[in-house]
């Protein structure tokens, strides 16, 4: 896999140098040191991954991002600082198309050493492969669960921003982001929708009115007593927290009224776990082509026919809204 570095510290490039040096199969294709540099290298020579700051001079990398995803679009990860201190910069970026965000490795390059690893999966450079309806019950509230990847913060926006702050229903969302970036996105959402937005916690119940997003980089999964929970288990999947896992883990223990909304992203994370979902009597929604930022989780689930409905980002809350009234 070839990744380019678009970075304006020097310090920082050689670490990120060093970390690609590391990996096999892996060499580097090109440095920038500002972002107009890199939509400009980019446009010669694309490579597989460009790891971006988001802070550079004569262009910032959300605007590179934006003009690289449109002219010469490659996988993207926002390598800065801190992706907290700049949550609305890096989640602006991803809604361009940024794959995720980690910070500059320090004192250890294993998380960046993993995301890299993972995209080599999702984009196809590495060898590695992925391995009865119930009734409702009355007694539970209405779950609405949704997953998201690539351009995921501003779909989640729009559907998430359409539910007033009494909404009647449960939700949880699983979105493919480090760990460090959680609550820098929750906050972000906080800022963006009138339902409050909490980071799910190990034993976490789920309250009407409340969104819970998955919170570390193990899967987020749902216990037989209805309580949330997080297991290193299953190891064999690219992202984690995985879709997949946590759609699987809700078909199999919920028992009240719910709907399931796959969006945009890339890879096919969520597709088994929505048809799951569909088997075990939910309604289920994948975002349309023409909304998504990249067409893959959705499109997944439309081939698997997983999806009840296939809907533009803009439509979907409407229709959780009509189907759980």
């Amino acid at each position: 896999m070839r990744i380019a570095i678009a970075n304006d510290m020097f310090m920082a490039v050689e670490v990120l140098r060093r970390v690609i040096a590391k990996i096999p199969d892996c060499k580097l294709a090109w440095i920038a040191y500002n972002g107009a540099e890199a939509v400009s290298k980019c446009a010669a020579d694309t490579p597989d991954l460009i790891l971006m700051d988001v802070l550079m001079s004569s262009m910032d990398g959300v605007e590179a991002t934006r003009r690289i995803m449109s002219q010469s679009p490659c996988a993207i990860v926002m390598v800065t600082a801190s992706v907290n201190r700049y949550a609305a910069q890096v989640l602006e970026a991803m809604g361009y198309g940024a794959l995720d965000a980690i910070n500059t490795p320090a004192f250890g390059d294993d998380g960046l050493l993993i995301k890299i690893a993972t995209i080599a999966r999702l984009i196809g450079k590495s060898s590695h492969r992925r391995s009865p309806p119930v009734h409702h019950s009355k007694s539970l509230p209405p779950l609405i669960v949704m997953g998201s990847s690539t351009g995921g913060p501003q779909a989640l926006r729009t559907i998430l921003s359409q539910f007033p702050q009494d909404f009647p229903a449960a939700v949880v969302v699983v979105q493919h982001i480090d760990a460090q970036f959680v609550q820098g996105f929750a906050t972000w959402l906080n800022e963006q929708i009138s339902m409050p937005v909490q980071i799910a916690i190990a034993g976490a119940s789920l309250q009407p009115g409340k969104v819970l997003l998955a919170g570390t980089n193990l899967h987020l999964v749902m216990r037989p007593d209805l309580t949330l929970d997080y297991d290193k288990e299953p190891l064999d999947f690219s992202y984690r927290p995985s879709v997949d896992v946590f759609f699987r883990s809700v078909a199999k223990h919920w028992t009240g009224k719910g709907v399931g909304a796959l969006l945009t992203g890339m890879g096919r994370d969520g597709a088994q776990g929505l048809k799951r979902l569909r088997e075990a009597g939910w309604h289920t929604i994948a975002q349309d082509r023409k909304t998504c930022v990249v067409y893959g989780m959705p499109k997944v689930a439309v081939e698997l026919k997983a999806a009840v409905e296939v809907l533009p980002v803009e439509a979907i809350a409407p229709a959780c809204i009509k189907f759980l009234s």
